[in-house]
């Protein structure tokens, strides 16, 4: 089976955190706004909706829709505490675009605010500023990335060994978004300093994010993820202890999730992981026992048209 190829963009969406690349200037009004003084705050500042603020906590969302409802139905002195939406989604900083992007299309919105650990507004996120924070991460700095990448890319060259790797060892705790993506961010970088080529590259560290972030939503004591990088393949493990999976066969289907309500309101959990993994790896073996845990281990070949998959469980074909 031909792997799709994985674009630099694609791969950055995985890794850039919303507190990055957030519009930290956040135009706000406050539920005893009018609707005709809201109309002018949109044509001022050139926007389609704002945050409702009060006593600077966010108390609902107020958009472009509300207003033209509001005109149509000749209510244009109406507070917008009337025609606000109260229940209003939103995200973290520390949430990585690839889920607000699900989020974003999921719900069918141009915009959601981001709040810090206290809830408080911080930002709003709207698709442009995703697209502007990729094209300014791509503007790298190449001559220092170059240097780092020859230094490190002699390692084996010198060693004289029947089998020489390098052993990377990350822990992954359990709920710990905050850190979702670190290890596979740190295999990537080894890779990329190691000379590997940057497509593959790219499809072991979606892999790793993906089997990552199973690990931080699904289990209670979090799990421990391996890789053994080698001169010709990765080999990566990502082990937990957490309550096991039922059905494999099931899991692996695209769409199915077993996590919890909250964790699909927050834009993880939406059941394309193991997929993912599936379609990145080149072999990967998936192996769980209920109440137990989890093994899920997958090799990825780091040169292109490396030897046939030797088979597995949920291998790819």
């Amino acid at each position: 089976m031909k792997r799709t190829e994985i674009t630099r963009v694609q791969e950055l969406i995985y890794e850039l955190k919303i507190g990055e690349v957030m519009t930290k200037r956040v135009i706000t009004v406050t539920p005893d706004t009018s609707m005709a003084e809201f109309r002018e705050v949109l044509r001022i500042n050139r926007i389609s909706g704002t945050p409702v603020v009060e006593n600077g906590r966010m108390v609902g969302i107020i958009s472009l829709e509300d207003l033209i409802k509001a005109l149509s139905e000749g209510d244009i002195e109406s507070p917008v505490s009337d025609r606000m939406t109260r229940d209003v989604c939103t995200v973290s900083t520390h949430e990585s675009a690839i889920e607000v992007v699900k989020i974003l299309s999921q719900r069918g919105v141009g915009r959601l605010p981001v709040v810090n650990e206290h809830d408080n507004l911080v930002g709003i996120i709207t698709q442009g500023d995703i697209t502007h924070g990729l094209l300014k991460a791509i503007e790298v700095d190449y001559h220092a990335e170059e240097i780092s990448r020859y230094r490190a890319s002699h390692i084996f060259e010198d060693i004289v060994s029947d089998r020489t790797s390098l052993l990377l060892r990350y822990e992954v705790c359990p709920g710990d978004f905050n850190r979702g993506g670190e290890a596979s961010s740190k295999i990537k970088r080894a890779l990329t300093r190691l000379g590997a080529d940057p497509q593959i590259t790219r499809r072991v560290a979606i892999a790793t994010y993906e089997a990552e972030m199973n690990i931080i939503i699904h289990t209670d004591s979090g799990g421990e993820i391996v890789a053994e990088i080698q001169p010709d393949q990765v080999s990566v493990r990502a082990v937990d202890h957490g309550p096991g999976i039922a059905d494999v066969e099931q899991a692996m289907q695209p769409g199915f999730s077993l996590a919890p309500e909250w964790i699909r309101e927050m834009g993880f959990g939406a059941g394309v992981g193991l997929n993912n993994v599936q379609k990145c790896a080149d072999e990967m073996n998936l192996e769980s026992t209920l109440g137990a845990g989890t093994r899920l281990q997958f090799t990825i070949y780091l040169q292109p048209g490396g030897e046939g998959r030797k088979g597995g469980q949920n291998e790819t074909s």
